[in-house]
């Protein structure tokens, strides 16, 4: 039976349809009439149907985004007014927090009253720290040096350049700020977009692109189609009018859409997987670390790329920190997102429950010990905080990525160990290390192969710090200046005088 509980008349319009693509500036219905449904993560019930786009679709969407980025105001703007636009933008998406985080919370299971002060607050923020770059893209001079032309003079410089029509592509753990984190650099350094959220969470993709028409952007700057990997996906990164692909999601699509760039050398960035170390050295808080520990795995239901996934603690706390890591599991409320006293919500999907249930399962059979949860329940696709011990380093369990909020934990001597310990797995996105030693901490920073590493916290993260993954956690970075190279082409220019 599902849950009802208040929320705005304004998110259950909008929800309940009939949802469309925007193209240009019209919103459409698939060229074809195809339509798919999305689902509410907290019942498993039908939320609505958006349309269900083609190669078709793909590219009109394209073209739309290559007629604007050509020949349009937008590609005579101003910095400054594509600064004031992006300012514009994040105001009306602070205006609809609320609104935002309701849709993303029926549409994704997460926690309305977390995502409005985390999703929406980091998006907004974010788009505004890129607001600011759209006036400080800078080019540089050259005093060339021609040996062969001795007698002649030059002037050299080098231009930074939108590097033109994006296709963009985002998983569906954090639908709105992953939008935004590819939405922010493009529209700063002047490039167009075309956005297929995930099969599974259009909704606030849609209200973006309702948003990014009543801030004044012109037509086709800002395209949004909706529809499945295997069609619209495919589509849009096999495009030949697509300059760049921006890809956030999972190792092995992400490995797919890179081949599929190189055959078009259509620059791409991808943010993938991870399997991130927590690591709690000897000195460390015990009470901190396992509040961190706990957090760094179970927020977002460990639907988080650089959940902190993977725990080793000093043998001599082992037992006591995985005690108080599981008193925390076995406390919290879990149901329905838009229960403000709620701490978790279901996974997305009855496929992600079935997969974490799986892996629980597999831990099982070879002889792992479940301290805390290991239960999956519905209705809807919940599955309890789980954290599982016993477990050894080569294990699937350890080595692969789950995407739940599943823990497991094992136990080290020393420095070294850990090191060895954080390193040994094929991802590289984020790690954390619990300590006071800063002597310590900074002998261990250099040796751990990660994006990011953080002290005394976890999955921190702030606008103007480079966002990726080392091995295959990916390529390239969000967020921080990385991303504006990453939304640009180097030009030189040399002029005989």
């Amino acid at each position: 039976m599902s849950i009802e509980l208040p929320i705005l008349a304004q998110t259950r319009a909008f929800a309940s349809g009939p949802l469309k693509m925007l193209i240009g500036e019209q919103w459409r219905d698939a060229a074809s009439g195809n339509t798919m449904s999305f689902r509410n993560p907290a019942t498993g019930e039908i939320l609505g149907n958006v349309p269900a786009a083609s190669s078709e679709d793909v590219d009109l969407a394209v073209r739309a985004a290559r007629q604007a980025f050509d020949d349009s105001a937008w590609s005579r703007m101003r910095p400054r007014e594509r600064q004031n636009l992006l300012w514009r933008l994040a105001d009306l998406m602070e205006r609809d927090a609320q609104e935002l985080a309701e849709l993303e919370c029926l549409n994704n299971g997460k926690s309305a009253a977390v995502a409005q002060v985390m999703d929406v607050q980091l998006a907004v923020d974010f788009l505004r720290y890129m607001a600011g770059w759209a006036t400080k893209i800078e080019g540089s001079t050259v005093e060339a040096s021609l040996p062969l032309m001795p007698n002649d003079q030059f002037h050299g410089f080098i231009r930074r350049e939108a590097v033109g029509v994006v296709g963009a592509i985002v998983a569906w753990n954090f639908p709105l700020l992953l939008a935004c984190w590819k939405l922010g650099p493009a529209l700063a350094t002047g490039c167009t977009v075309v956005l297929k959220p995930a099969d599974e969470t259009p909704l606030t993709a849609l209200k973006l692109a309702s948003l990014v028409l009543e801030a004044g952007y012109p037509a086709g700057v800002f395209n949004v189609i909706t529809g499945t990997g295997l069609n619209a996906g495919v589509a849009l990164t096999r495009h030949p009018g697509v300059d760049k692909l921006t890809f956030t999601g999972s190792t092995e699509v992400g490995k797919q859409i890179g081949k599929a760039a190189m055959d078009n050398m259509t620059r791409v960035t991808l943010e993938l997987g991870g399997k991130s170390p927590t690591i709690v050295m000897a000195d460390a808080n015990l009470q901190e670390a396992a509040a961190g520990a706990a957090s760094a795995i179970f927020f977002n239901q460990g639907q988080v790329c650089c959940a902190g996934s993977r725990l080793y603690v000093h043998r001599k706390h082992f037992d006591n920190v995985i005690a108080d890591i599981a008193g925390i599991a076995n406390g919290m409320k879990l149901g329905n997102g838009l229960d403000p006293s709620v701490q978790m919500g279901p996974l997305v999907s009855a496929k992600q429950q079935e997969r974490v249930s799986r892996y629980i399962e597999l831990g099982r059979e070879l002889g792992a010990t479940i301290a805390c949860g290991g239960d999956s329940f519905g209705p809807g696709y919940f599955v309890k905080p789980t954290v599982i011990v016993d477990v050894d380093q080569q294990h699937r369990l350890v080595q692969e990525e789950i995407f739940g909020p599943v823990l497991v934990a094992m136990p080290f001597d020393d420095l070294d160990e850990a090191v060895r310990l954080a390193n040994d797995n094929p991802y590289g996105l984020g790690a954390s290390i619990w300590s006071n030693d800063l002597s310590a901490v900074h002998r261990m920073i250099p040796r751990i192969k990660s994006g990011s590493v953080w002290v005394n916290c976890h999955s921190a993260l702030d606008p103007a710090l480079p966002f990726g993954g080392y091995k295959l956690s990916g390529v390239g970075r969000e967020m921080g200046a990385a991303a504006i190279e990453h939304y640009t082409e180097l030009k030189s220019v040399l002029i005989k005088l």
